[in-house]
């Protein structure tokens, strides 16, 4: 009712006298009385709502959630008012799809780099095992180069030889250690019943002298030959096994440049179309660097059995010597032979009770 009385008092035309006053009408107490009536109910709701909106501000202060924008001057429509928070929304919303976006873009790219690399692997395993039962069944043709295989043979076999020395001088020095020991322990015992036997005193005596010289001397032969075993170790299972691996990359490259090498040759027997010249184009690209790693690889393996020639000539005459010169000394009795024979070498023997690591070495 308030609302229809305010639309048509907005509307109303007013007249002016000739002194410059409004004239009267008959609805104009009515109105007066009405907007005078909805001012004072408006005046008491504001200044309540006034005091209740000022106490929150100072609590709390203003929520820039609900601040709106006016697009219009004052007194605009509705229509103008447009809420920040929906501007943030979007802004978010925005955001957000745009990081999605791209997160999905690195996971596709990813994928797809994945993919890539099964099929080129895939495609590399089937040449290679074709060309491998090629060869086995004497229908493919493959690339020989006689002396280096040879050699190859040669190293393979030196080293099967080389195992067996290993496992022989482990073998002694597991069975000296033992008779040491025994030695060790009989000493002890001829020098227990050398106190406790008076009429045998002398006899225990000499026995228990003879034994633990002998221990002493086993302990240092133990010595010369524990360096000799580490040292024929560390020739087998390490540098021949280096020369090895990298022999076996070499033959890899080899089945590999072979698995390239027919391919291209059956291509080039094909058609010469546009579509099997660019297969040929792209088999030409992968024989060459299929080519450079087989030759790079073969280079490689080449000299690394010259050099590991040279360092197994110069280790082996070293150990043979040094295995030589102990044992004769030892069984020859010829204690200062022994003891000179390890300062020969650098050999410096662990003390006793030295052979468990200590609790900070085991860390």
């Amino acid at each position: 009712m308030t609302d229809s009385i305010m639309s048509k008092a907005a509307t109303m035309e007013i007249p002016i006298n000739s002194n410059g006053d409004t004239g009267t009408l008959p609805e104009d107490d009515s109105l007066e009385q009405a907007a005078k009536l909805q001012w004072s109910l408006d005046e008491k709701v504001g200044s309540s709502r006034g005091t209740r909106d000022l106490q929150q501000v100072m609590v709390s202060g203003p929520n820039l959630n609900e601040t709106s924008i006016v697009s219009g001057g004052y007194g605009g429509t509705a229509e103008g008012i447009i809420p920040t928070s929906s501007i943030k929304g979007s802004n978010m919303h925005h955001s957000s799809s745009s990081s999605s976006m791209t997160a999905d873009e690195a996971s596709r790219g990813v994928a797809v780099e994945k993919l890539e690399t099964v099929k080129k692997w895939g495609l590399n395993t089937y040449k290679c095992t074709k060309q491998m039962i090629s060869e086995r069944f004497g229908r493919g043709s493959r690339t020989v180069d006689l002396e280096l295989e040879a050699q190859i043979e040669v190293l393979r076999d030196t080293k099967r030889k080389y195992e067996n020395v290993l496992r022989l001088a482990r073998a002694l020095t597991n069975h000296f250690y033992n008779m040491v020991q025994t030695q060790h322990a009989l000493g002890d015992t001829f020098a227990d019943l050398s106190q406790k036997s008076p009429e045998l005193r002398d006899e225990f005596g000499y026995n228990a002298e003879t034994q633990k010289l002998l221990c002493k001397n086993g302990e240092t032969l133990l010595g010369a030959v524990n360096f000799f075993v580490s040292s024929i170790n560390t020739l087998v299972n390490k540098t021949m096994e280096d020369t090895l691996m990298t022999i076996k990359m070499y033959e890899n490259a080899r089945l590999e440049f072979d698995a390239y090498r027919s391919d291209l040759e059956e291509l080039s027997l094909g058609p010469r179309d546009a579509v099997a010249m660019a297969r040929i184009d792209a088999a030409q690209q992968q024989y060459q660097f299929q080519k450079d790693k087989y030759e790079r690889l073969r280079s490689d393996v080449i000299i690394k059995l010259k050099f590991l020639e040279e360092n197994k000539v110069k280790v082996m005459h070293k150990q043979l010597l040094l295995f030589h010169n102990a044992i004769s000394a030892y069984f020859a009795g010829n204690q200062q032979q022994l003891e000179q024979t390890l300062k020969q070498f650098n050999i410096k023997l662990r003390p006793p009770g030295a052979d468990k690591p200590s609790w900070l070495e085991e860390q």
